[in-house]
């Protein structure tokens, strides 16, 4: 089964690449890497606003950082025009907002993880990853995922 295929069978429909929200670019590709600038997760094409801890819970976190996970394959697809060309998802950096108690930064993040494996496999969707909590993102969101993938 082709990655077209599983978006559909996943019932997912990529985005268009969102228009950067300040001084920089969606991605950038050298060599065979591209890397992805941090999406804000979105709900209803606004901000998902929130933090993990206070006003969010981890399941909800995970949806969110889904959503950021396909927001992130648009903007792939948009910079290397087919998704089969992807080789390996080779790293994902998530900051979570959340409460300075709230511990299960790494969960939330599981949401972006757990759909990359889904889409391209676990030969090329495993991929090294951090998640760290933050005391706030961009316009109140409550993720934000950074991606680098390698592309043929």
């Amino acid at each position: 089964m082709n990655i077209e295929q599983r978006l559909q069978e996943l019932g997912i429909v990529l985005p268009p690449v969102a228009v950067p929200a300040a001084a920089y670019v969606p991605f950038v590709r050298t060599g065979s890497l591209v890397f992805l600038s941090g999406h804000i997760a979105k709900r209803d094409g606004q901000a998902w606003v929130g933090q993990l801890g206070l006003d969010c819970d981890t399941a909800q976190g995970q949806q969110a950082a889904r959503a950021v996970a396909i927001d992130l394959l648009g903007t792939l697809k948009a910079a290397i025009g087919d998704l089969e060309k992807v080789r390996r998802i080779v790293k994902v950096m998530s900051l979570v907002n959340s409460t300075a108690t709230y511990t299960e930064q790494h969960l939330v993040t599981n949401g972006a993880s757990q759909l990359l494996v889904e889409v391209f496999g676990a030969e090329r969707g495993a991929h090294a990853r951090s998640a760290f909590g933050v005391a706030q993102l961009p316009l109140g969101a409550c993720v934000e995922i950074e991606l680098i993938a390698e592309v043929a």
